[in-house]
């Protein structure tokens, strides 16, 4: 009994509560959703690279919420050999649904990014997008405490809510600063590349209205981003660490997401001929403070690469999920890999 209580509470708030707060979508990938970690991230680190993102959580609580998202960013000089910086922009959509409402966000923004090269193994870049957000729900799909009679849940009774407006849009922008520093290695098999990317970022700047009741008062609060990650060769090894940490704070909404992989090459590529592909696999173990650990794995093969991750609750909510979160999946294709993987960077 205490079992099922627990649960008729958490589904409550899942499905009534959180549609109405305000909370950016994100991955446990982070690194995979670079135009969501911070819009300088376009064309910083490859000439062009296409990510597709999937995520579902919540399976073992109330209806999943699921977010598919894709992303386009890079380089509009690249070809310039007198360049003293890099022009680059991107784009990225996701489609977010959320709960018994059936909440849904479609949201599309478009990046623009400037790149100052301040020397061969550094630049500092700054970002900015604009964007188009359209948010909708299903208000006869829930469950309210007014469909109570007195005994258990009643469907056929009349719920009382009433939405204004059942669907809203809004404009949106931003802006981030980005820096980059990379260490090629010196030559095919030394394996002693170091790189290290590091950014802010604000989100929703102009505060845009965010109401499905046409409340003035209703805002979605700027969101701030903080990012640190690197790739650590091991000299003269098939290995590689992968570290990462991740900060973000929206209002009172606050995620810090941490940990490593460790990548090992299974397969050399040839620099030269670019005709040898690199291969690489790696594992890695994350947490998120306060809520999960989040398992992770990827293969990179030439320019392609794709990724799971898994996260396993340990919060509060771990009597009622048993211990599960939601599962993610992310494939990739990285210009920069083409030739000679150990020269990509992984982010």
């Amino acid at each position: 009994m205490k079992t099922l209580l627990i649960q008729f509470l958490v589904i409550v708030a899942v499905s009534i509560s959180l549609p109405a707060a305000a909370q950016d979508v994100h991955f446990s990938q982070m690194q995979y959703s670079p135009m969501l970690l911070n819009p300088g991230l376009a064309g910083a680190n490859s000439p062009l690279q296409a990510i597709v993102n999937y995520r579902s959580q919540w399976n073992s609580v109330a209806s999943p919420y699921k977010t598919i998202n894709a992303s386009v960013d890079g380089r509009f000089n690249e070809r310039s050999r007198t360049k003293k910086g890099i022009f680059a922009g991107g784009i990225n959509f996701f489609n977010d649904q959320v709960g018994d409402l059936k909440v849904t966000t479609n949201n599309v923004n478009v990046n623009l990014a400037y790149h100052l090269i301040l020397d061969r193994r550094q630049t500092l870049g700054i970002g900015i997008y604009g964007g188009f957000t359209q948010r909708s729900l299903s208000g006869d799909e829930g469950r309210w405490g007014s469909q109570y009679n007195g005994t258990a849940y009643d469907g056929t009774m009349a719920s009382g809510e009433a939405f204004n407006t059942p669907n809203f849009s809004f404009i949106d922008a931003g802006t981030g600063l980005v820096y980059t520093y990379k260490i090629n290695e010196g030559y095919m098999t030394q394996n002693n590349q170091k790189s290290v990317n590091a950014g802010v970022a604000f989100y929703h700047v102009n505060s845009p209205k965010y109401s499905f009741i046409n409340s003035e008062d209703e805002k979605l609060p700027m969101r701030w981003s903080i990012f640190a990650n690197a790739v650590l060769g091991f000299n003269n090894s098939n290995g590689a660490l992968l570290p990462g940490v991740y900060f973000n704070r929206q209002k009172s909404n606050m995620e810090i997401l941490y940990g490593t992989y460790y990548r090992f090459q299974l397969a050399e590529g040839s620099h030269v001929t670019g005709r040898n592909k690199p291969f690489y696999f790696a594992l890695g173990l994350f947490h998120r403070w306060g809520d999960a650990l989040v398992a992770k794995s990827m293969l990179e093969y030439g320019p392609v690469s794709g990724g799971f991750a898994y996260d396993i609750n340990i919060s509060s909510l771990t009597e009622v999920s048993r211990a599960q979160g939601g599962f993610e999946l992310f494939l990739r294709y990285n210009m920069s890999a083409r030739e000679g993987g150990s020269r990509s960077m992984i982010r």
